[in-house]
């Protein structure tokens, strides 16, 4: 699920479920989140790298895992959604504030919680082909605007996430989302810089460089979630978007 190798300072996470997509089930997210607190707590790690295994990077929310509405009642059926979507706020919350260089690798469709993903870590490097895509707003949640906004402005975020735009490359380039493009995504040690500084002293300048957000992002999160009726809006929104016969 989640392939951990770490070496010379550097410690790579390894989204490992290719055949959904890398898909970001319960399960993996609690991998995730186990697997970014080892290496925060591991003072030989000055760089943590999250990439996908397989032709996408992240397709985001694993909606194979939602709850039957009809089945377990409203209330039911959105309190295990609003926990899942919690936690891969606090995975978010905890990769933008991690005290140590934080590098995303995508290729493919890198989409919803993936585009998140990506949004949160320092430097975000990027295959040519890579389609990012945040479809949350769809079925009403916000998830991640507030760091996508610190990356690419207010009104290019609102324009990506109310209009549901697909980004290319060039324009993730362009606009500051991602920090480089790469011919094929296993290239990025390449790209990647040696650090100048210690990890003590990034640590230092991401805290004072780096607004916080952990509140004012769950807060908003959860105001949006809590509206009635969630997992009945992400089905709608799945049956919405099936392509039809």
């Amino acid at each position: 699920m989640i392939r951990r190798e770490t070496a010379d300072g550097v410690c790579v996470l390894t989204l490992a479920q290719p055949q959904r997509g890398n898909a970001l089930s319960e399960a993996m997210v609690e991998a995730l989140i186990e697997g970014v607190e080892a290496a925060i707590a591991d003072a030989a790690v000055h760089t943590l790298v999250l990439a996908g295994e397989g032709r996408n990077c992240c397709t985001g929310f694993d909606i194979g895992e939602l709850p039957a509405a009809e089945d377990a009642g409203v209330a039911a059926a959105d309190g295990p959604l609003l926990w899942r979507f919690v936690r891969i706020e606090q995975l978010l919350a905890l990769l933008w504030q991690a005290p140590l260089r934080t590098v995303a690798v995508a290729q493919g469709r890198t989409w919803g919680a993936g585009a998140d993903l990506f949004a949160a870590c320092d430097l975000r490097l990027a295959a040519s082909d890579t389609q990012w895509r945040f479809p949350g707003a769809g079925f009403g949640l916000v998830l991640g605007s507030g760091r996508l906004a610190a990356l690419v402005g207010a009104a290019r975020a609102q324009d990506w996430v109310a209009h549901g735009r697909g980004i290319d490359g060039q324009t993730a380039l362009d606009s500051g989302f991602a920090t480089a493009l790469l011919p094929r995504a296993e290239d990025w040690r390449e790209q990647l810089p040696p650090l100048a500084v210690d990890r003590a002293t990034y640590a230092a300048l991401k805290a004072a460089m780096r607004p916080a957000r952990a509140d004012a992002d769950l807060a908003a999160l959860v105001r949006s979630a809590v509206r009635p009726g969630l997992a009945r809006r992400i089905a709608d929104y799945r049956a919405a978007s099936r392509p039809r016969s």
